[in-house]
């Protein structure tokens, strides 16, 4: 694959590039489908900017994590590989989108779990799309948004549609949303398209209310899950580094409660964060929130490999 190595591995990450035996890769994606009129570009730092601020961390991977009751790799034989970033550009719908699909198609041949940093909130739409062989699927997407319009200015890949897009994959059995709230590109047709699909819609409300059961309740057990975690889902109080700031969300601590909650109930097969904006984290914070949750992310995976939960 035609990766950029990174300058900055992920926390002390494999960057040598050989998939063999890795269990977990990690890339970053930094365009995806842009819609006339609206750059992308301002995601395109991201993938670099988590690296670096997992940097320090990376140098203390023996020392404990309170977030994961231990080491971040569980004292296992966990292999995280940071494979680097695509050559996506701006302006390359169709070119992204297919770098994106065979990286990942790539990283699941090799019986690796895929760890996408994006990019804007189209760049999943390939990447689950490439996640076919590990179908059925549960998605659950950590948005403030629901993100099921069919177009906007014209284009049926761009950030609005990443969820209706999914719904038409025949290996995506179920999506959970979860923290929606406030105002977004849907109408009400895209919410009665969504719920009469099967969608299952936790607000942020809900979620607030009940925590991660509201969730749990519709995500078998064994199920093969993919998290798909919009930046903006996160209150933004402690992320103001998106698009559309928006009040109401969820907190780190919600955040890394519910990764650990769905890895649990079911496998985590593939992740992905979007939508950072790191040109508008004024002091840092925000990025090393973010950061954080990818960390706790490998955390929960190199336990379920160890067998440790």
């Amino acid at each position: 694959m035609p990766f950029k190595p990174p300058a900055i591995p992920f926390m002390g990450a494999s960057s040598d590039a050989v998939m063999e035996g890795a269990n977990a890769v990690l890339f970053g994606a930094p365009h995806g489908t842009p819609y006339p009129g609206i750059a992308n570009k301002p995601f395109a730092s991201a993938p670099d900017a988590l690296r670096e601020a997992m940097e320090e961390d990376g140098r203390w991977l023996d020392h404990w994590d309170f977030d994961l009751g231990g080491p971040l790799l569980a004292d296992s034989a966990f292999r995280l590989l940071d494979a680097g970033n695509l050559p996506t550009t701006a302006d390359d719908g169709t070119g992204n989108r297919q770098l994106i699909r065979e990286a990942t198609a790539a990283i699941v041949a090799a019986g690796a779990v895929p760890i996408m940093l994006g990019g804007d909130d189209s760049t999943p739409i390939p990447f689950l799309e490439a996640l076919s062989p590990l179908g059925p699927l549960t998605i659950v997407q950590v948005d403030a948004h629901i993100d099921w319009r069919d177009e906007r200015r014209g284009e049926r890949l761009g950030y609005s549609s990443t969820m209706r897009r999914a719904s038409e994959m025949a290996h995506v059995g179920r999506i959970v949303q979860v923290g929606i709230r406030g105002l977004g590109s849907a109408r009400r047709e895209e919410v009665e398209i969504a719920r009469n699909w099967g969608a299952r819609i936790v607000t942020a409300r809900e979620f607030q209310e009940h925590g991660v059961a509201s969730v749990l309740e519709h995500v078998n057990d064994g199920a093969n899950c993919v998290i798909t975690f919009d930046c903006d889902a996160l209150d933004a109080g402690i992320m103001p580094a998106v698009m559309a700031p928006t009040p109401g969300g969820l907190s780190y601590m919600q955040a890394i409660e519910l990764v650990a909650a769905v890895a649990a109930r079911g496998r985590l097969a593939a992740f992905d964060m979007i939508e950072f904006v790191p040109e508008r984290d004024s002091t840092g914070t925000a990025t090393f929130t973010a950061a954080r949750i990818v960390a706790n992310v490998v955390g929960r995976l190199a336990r379920a490999s160890a067998g440790s939960g």
